[in-house]
């Protein structure tokens, strides 16, 4: 393996690490993951637009800075793409849409802010369905992001080119969004790591808040802002940067009450552990099932929980997961755009929003989520922990919006979301944790559930599957051919 392979392989802390001790140079560190993005990204996609020159003036002032013995922040050096979904100063942000495939903000989102400031390299935007509505990662702009598992197969979405670019090595950690489950949907197709925080621990601005921009400021209860990287101690670092409060934000919290980098330390014995591997409504296909069955049976065996078959008692809420994103975006707006776009937006954004809604629908799904909520607390009141699979199904065909049968039972369209969206209802802290694979060697995800404000339990919790359960030694089989070449 090229030296130059040898540095895309490398974790976001033994990267920073190395770095700040001058082992290895910010502007090598850029030089490496821009050769490996140049050799990958024609085959998976993972980019809506790449800001290289950028990039090397921000390397460039890291090297600098360390060279003149100044302090550098805990990222200073480590190049990282940003969902196209978060605003970027300077930097094209098109969030999948082709009404916005012109548009550079003028500010960057706070989480961008936050992570330049600790010396993050940002290569430029990755890839997104047109403004997060979908589980894929197909866009009206560009050919659908590629699984690297098996190019034939979707990324997932909506954070559809951060997952396949770290499960690339094109930079050990990206930042993703998560409104439904599109942080842990495709870190769990990709077969990395995804953490999605309590609703107000990482704050949005302008993302999601500025009513200026219909489709870019929806979802504001709903979205969550996380990191997908390659181990837990990543995520935690990666959090321990951009977590805390912003007035910007009205729904920011404060987060002096985790230690982040700590955070992942510590053993799990003593707790009780809830496993439902159906939600007692979902369909699972067998594949997916038996690694979390496995998965779920580590934290009884190898880790000391006390682990109980137990669903958390909602009703199937799927009906109310499309109201509850419009009662939060400018429909108005949004509807003048589609008629504005035509054929040029995606077909199943362009027939939600064609829907005639009534005030009744969007009511009751507020009342919908209320239940899951109070359900939720309740079930927690029972137990520390909860796990699922992360997704139903493995990664899938491109040009489909999800399988239209699971197990042998035919779903609605969005329904195979139905581990995740729920805890974007309740703003509970979920991680997705890669639990092993398939017979087809596709990446399957255990989703790991907390009560709301316990964060620093779900990285613990995470960080012990990991070392009883190991996956760092694999890799794509289209990231070895390449490092081969």
């Amino acid at each position: 393996m090229s030296a130059s392979d040898q540095i895309c392989e490398l974790d976001t802390v033994t990267l920073a690490r190395r770095i700040a001790a001058k082992e290895i140079s910010p502007v090598e560190a850029l030089d490496a993951v821009l050769a490996r993005l140049d050799r990958l990204e024609p085959k998976l996609n993972m980019f809506a637009t790449v800001a290289a020159d950028q990039a090397r003036e921000q390397a460039k002032q890291v090297e600098a800075d360390l060279a003149a013995g100044r302090e550098v922040g805990p990222l200073a050096g480590v190049p990282t793409g940003i969902k196209d979904l978060i605003c970027t100063r300077d930097i094209r942000t098109a969030s999948g849409s082709q009404a916005y495939a012109d548009f550079v903000p003028d500010e960057d989102d706070v989480v961008v802010e936050r992570i330049t400031a600790a010396g993050a390299v940002v290569l430029g935007k990755t890839q997104v369905p047109e403004f997060g509505f979908s589980g894929t990662g197909q866009t009206p702009l560009a050919e659908p992001t590629r699984n690297p598992w098996n190019p034939e197969r979707t990324s997932g979405g909506s954070s559809a080119g951060s997952g396949a670019a770290v499960a690339a090595g094109v930079g050990p950690f990206s930042l993703g969004s998560d409104g439904g489950g599109s942080i842990r949907i495709p870190a769990s197709f990709c077969g990395v790591y995804g953490f999605k925080p309590t609703m107000g621990r990482v704050p949005l601005y302008p993302g999601t808040k500025d009513e200026r921009y219909p489709g870019v400021s929806s979802w504001e209860s709903l979205e969550h802002i996380g990191p997908l990287t390659r181990t837990v101690a990543d995520a935690a670092l990666v959090l321990s940067v951009i977590a805390g409060y912003d007035e910007r934000d009205r729904l920011s919290i404060r987060s002096d009450d985790v230690d982040w980098l700590r955070a992942a330390d510590g053993d799990l014995r003593g707790l009780r552990v809830a496993y439902s591997p159906d939600f007692g409504y979902a369909p699972v296909d067998p594949a997916v099932r038996a690694v979390v069955d496995q998965a779920a049976a580590v934290f009884e065996r190898d880790l000391g929980c006390s682990v109980e078959r137990a669903d958390p008692g909602w009703e199937d809420p799927y009906d109310a997961l499309l109201p509850m994103i419009l009662c939060e975006s400018d429909l108005a707006g949004l509807r003048r755009m589609a008629e504005d776009l035509g054929d040029r937006m995606s077909p199943h954004l362009a027939e939600v929003l064609r829907a005639d809604w009534t005030a009744e629908q969007l009511t009751t799904a507020v009342m919908r989520r209320k239940a899951v909520y109070n359900a939720s607390w309740r079930f927690f009141r029972e137990y520390d922990l909860l796990l699922t699979p992360t997704v139903p199904v493995t990664a899938f065909e491109h040009g489909l919006q999800g399988p239209a049968s699971i197990d042998g039972r035919e779903i609605e369209a969005f329904s195979w979301l139905s581990f995740t969206f729920p805890f974007n209802f309740t703003g509970q802290p979920a991680a997705t944790v890669p639990a092993g694979f398939t017979e087809e060697g596709l990446p399957v995800g255990l989703q790991i559930v907390g009560r709301r404000m316990d964060d620093a339990l779900v990285l613990r919790a995470s960080a012990a599957f990991e070392a009883a359960a190991p996956w760092h030694d694999r890799r794509p089989p289209i990231l070895i051919e390449n490092v081969r070449e």
